[in-house]
């Protein structure tokens, strides 16, 4: 089964907690044992799993990212978008996760991140569920 949902981003870069929108669809989809795949059909944003408890380390990140690829003019296809376009691809488009019990599990401090390169943008998440 194939889950869809929306998320609008607010910012040219940030990073948006969506553990809790992946719960629900585990929860609506009664796998009690098997995997979720999250994907993002975008090419300037990502998803990845870090830690969610400290706010400061999605700054750190968002900071990293700008120091690896900076947004300026040094890039021959930069009015294509080429700095947010390999930020995502550093990050990933995907991520797979074990459901244990019908949850989904991560450890005590990790959550799942949409990755925003290119916003303020609506960013559509898809959620494949398999027992």
């Amino acid at each position: 089964m194939i889950y869809d949902f929306s998320i609008h981003s607010g910012y040219q870069m940030e990073f948006i907690d969506i553990t809790n929108k992946i719960r629900d669809q585990i929860k609506k989809s009664g796998i009690r044992e098997g995997l979720c795949t999250v994907f993002v059909p975008h090419t300037t944003c990502g998803v990845t799993i870090n830690q969610n408890a400290n706010p400061d380390i999605k700054t750190d990140f968002i900071k990293t990212l700008e120091h690896l690829v900076p947004n300026e003019e040094l890039y021959k296809a930069f009015e294509v978008s080429s700095p947010p376009n390999i930020k995502a691809a550093l990050m990933g488009f995907d991520q797979t996760l074990i459901i244990r019990e019908g949850e989904l599990v991560l450890g005590n401090w990790q959550g799942i991140f949409l990755t925003e390169f290119d916003g303020p943008q609506i960013r559509n998440i898809m959620v494949k569920i398999l027992s």
